[in-house]
């Protein structure tokens, strides 16, 4: 798990402007529109990363609620805190998802935006959620579709795997592996009642897909595990990523597809 969880060093940097803007701010939005809707007092997000989420959700939610962001890794959460000024009311806390220090009943509502896949214990992340969500409260949180939805991830997987045939790094696979029907049952047996899922396809212009691509390699836990085969650079992987995306997408500003659901469950009353 350690090669997934780890952002450090300059990955956080390269993750927030790389990637931030084009394929996380839009769907971040929309989570923060549909949590900010029924006014909770008390939020909490979890993997909340570089703030691309809690930021949405201070700009949405009433000025008096409650709102922490945590995450497992600090990096990431010292690029989040740049994002706001000394007088915004957000605490953040390093926190694993999956042992979460809060008192039962602690929230009236829990947000996670592309991060559910990564844990390592799926089902004691959904119980920890229930247990820390006040009867009546909800959980919203987002995954990627498949590589068949997402070609972004679909083809930096494959050139990954060109460069490493024997032993590749399987980060791009993580994001797109986890599917409708296995969280919905771990949602009904951590307790949760009224699952909605709501599928959201976009089509995400990019003025060059060079920076997606840097994004991918130098923004994620990818950069470290290249640079442990030892056998290529990063920034060899990194232009034939973009050479990729350029042909499957085209040479200049490009609409890429991106697909997620957003998954939606409440704690009875």
């Amino acid at each position: 798990m350690s090669d997934i969880s780890d952002f450090v060093g300059s990955i956080p940097r390269f993750y927030d402007d790389c990637m931030g803007p084009v394929i996380f701010v839009d769907y971040a939005d929309d989570v923060a529109r549909r949590v900010a809707a029924f006014r909770p007092a008390r939020v909490l997000e979890t993997a909340a990363g570089t703030g691309i989420v809690t930021r949405c959700l201070r700009d949405r939610l009433p000025p008096e609620s409650r709102l922490v962001a945590t995450d497992l890794n600090a990096p990431m959460l010292e690029v989040a805190q740049a994002k706001f000024g000394a007088g915004e009311p957000v605490e953040f806390q390093t926190v694993d998802a999956t042992a979460l220090p809060f008192a039962d009943g602690s929230f009236d509502a829990v947000v996670c935006q592309f991060g559910v896949m990564f844990f390592p214990d799926k089902d004691k992340s959904y119980r920890e959620v229930h247990r820390v969500l006040a009867p009546g409260g909800r959980y919203m949180f987002s995954m990627w579709d498949s590589h068949r939805c997402n070609p972004v991830g679909r083809i930096a997987q494959e050139v990954i795997e060109r460069f490493f045939p024997e032993d590749p790094p399987q980060f791009q696979r993580v994001p797109f592996g986890y599917a409708f029907e296995p969280a919905r049952d771990s949602l009904i047996a951590a307790g949760f009642a009224d699952i909605e899922a709501v599928v959201l396809r976009k089509e995400k212009q990019v003025p060059d897909a060079g920076i997606l691509a840097r994004g991918l390699i130098f923004g994620s836990p990818l950069f470290d595990q290249i640079r442990a085969r030892g056998s290529v650079e990063p920034e060899t992987v990194a232009t034939a990523l973009a050479e990729a995306f350029r042909d499957a997408f085209g040479a200049g500003p490009a609409l890429i597809p991106l697909q997620a659901t957003v998954m939606s469950a409440t704690k009875p009353l």
